[in-house]
């Protein structure tokens, strides 16, 4: 099989990004394995993407908020002989609110989604392709990464670790064929706003992204190699210039838009 045709291995299918991508991988011709915790709905887009683009769609159930939820990951697709040749970590959880409000537990799932989990698949299947010689990771990330994030800070924190943690190791892998990425978009028109109880915010509430836009962006940076991907000509030009803008501006921007 072409590497550029390799099989893709999606966390957090089941809905938003997640389900987009898969269907991108599907329509351009890769056999996708499928990871959330809601089988029905995996097992109803695996169904759909086998019917619709003749390829073979895995289902793999898993909640990766267990603290070896990583492990039995790699463990079940290691044990079922399915081949990875491109790895998309997706999945993720959003809090909002007073940081000190907010339930601790909650916030260590959200931790061990958005930080801890591409951490291990990302080195566990990285060793993999490095083996091999050749393989993607595209890690999912948002614009909330380029700034502090009042009222999200768990969240925008977790997405600058995921940002800065996949630019480093795209330059460590790259000469051993490994190409890592990580895509950045702004908020995005899917059921994470209500999930987050954010949908009442003025980011919440505001202009929103398509997500099947989002994935065509992800899926074509991630195929050539592209380190950082931005959708959007207006969230390019915010990764461009929030670097150089007054920090005090930054954090009150923020605020108002996740209060």
């Amino acid at each position: 099989m072409p590497s550029d045709r390799e099989p893709a291995l999606i966390t957090g299918a089941s809905a938003g990004i997640g389900r987009a991508l898969a269907a991108r991988f599907a329509r351009a011709g890769h056999d996708v394995v499928l990871v959330a915790r809601r089988e029905e709905k995996l097992r109803a887009l695996a169904d759909s993407l086998e019917d619709r683009y003749d390829i073979a769609a895995s289902v793999v159930v898993q909640d990766l908020a267990e603290p070896r939820g990583p492990e039995q990951l790699y463990e079940t697709v290691t044990e079922r002989g399915l081949d990875v040749g491109v790895l998309v970590n997706n999945v993720g959880i959003a809090t909002q609110g007073t940081f000190t409000d907010i339930d601790p537990g909650r916030e260590r799932d959200q931790l061990r989604l958005d930080v801890e989990t591409p951490t291990v698949l990302s080195k566990l299947f990285g060793r993999e392709m490095v083996a091999r010689g050749r393989g993607k990771i595209l890690n999912v990330a948002s614009s909330a990464a380029f700034q502090p994030g009042p009222f999200m800070a768990v969240y925008y924190a977790s997405k600058a670790y995921v940002l800065s943690f996949s630019e480093a190791i795209a330059e460590e892998l790259r000469e051993d064929g490994v190409t890592v990425s990580v895509l950045c978009p702004g908020p995005v028109d899917t059921e994470f706003q209500e999930r987050a109880s954010m949908a009442d915010t003025p980011l919440g509430s505001g202009p929103m992204q398509d997500v099947e836009s989002v994935a065509d962006a992800g899926y074509e940076g991630v195929m050539v190699g592209e380190t950082v991907i931005v959708p959007g000509y207006g969230y390019k030009l915010l990764w461009h210039t929030v670097g150089v803008m007054p920090r005090p501006l930054v954090r009150k921007t923020a605020r108002w838009l996740n209060e």
